[in-house]
């Protein structure tokens, strides 16, 4: 209700986006495959305990604001977006965002990247060519995979 554009809300809990949550600290974009969350990944830094009713919906739509993907503390990642092809590439790359984010903090201080450029890859990994492209990338692995897998 609060975003009508919002058509596919994907949320998950993988391992390094979960590890990054637990730290408290947001997601540190800083490398051009992560540039697509430059100022488009939000933070909720406080658990508000187990999901019962739609408080925690509330609360995390607010905290989402008018980005497209939010770290949630302690829990996990939410990514609410116009198709469900562009929220699956986000939810699968905010998990390699994370990881990037833990090797580099392991091994040193994270650099700022320049905004001017991560605005301008960020516009452009978000078009709809390149993102089709890369989930379509993602469909062919999962076919070859299991190619009955949409019976």
């Amino acid at each position: 209700r609060q975003r009508p554009g919002v058509q596919s809300i994907m949320h998950t809990h993988p391992p390094y986006i979960s590890a990054l949550s637990m730290l408290g600290v947001p997601l540190k974009v800083s490398h051009m495959d992560t540039s697509m969350f430059y100022e488009d990944c939000a933070h909720l830094p406080t658990w508000p305990g187990p999901p019962i009713g739609d408080e925690e919906g509330e609360i995390i739509s607010a905290a989402l604001g008018n980005k497209r993907s939010i770290l949630l503390a302690h829990h996990g990642q939410l990514c609410a977006c116009k198709t469900v092809e562009e929220a699956a590439v986000l939810s699968l790359h905010i998990e390699r965002a994370a990881r990037l984010q833990l090797l580099a903090m392991s091994a040193g201080t994270i650099q700022d990247i320049d905004p001017e450029h991560a605005r301008a890859a960020h516009d452009y990994r978000l078009k709809p060519q390149p993102l089709g492209a890369t989930f379509h990338y993602y469909a062919r692995q999962v076919l070859r995979i299991d190619p009955d897998c949409l019976k």
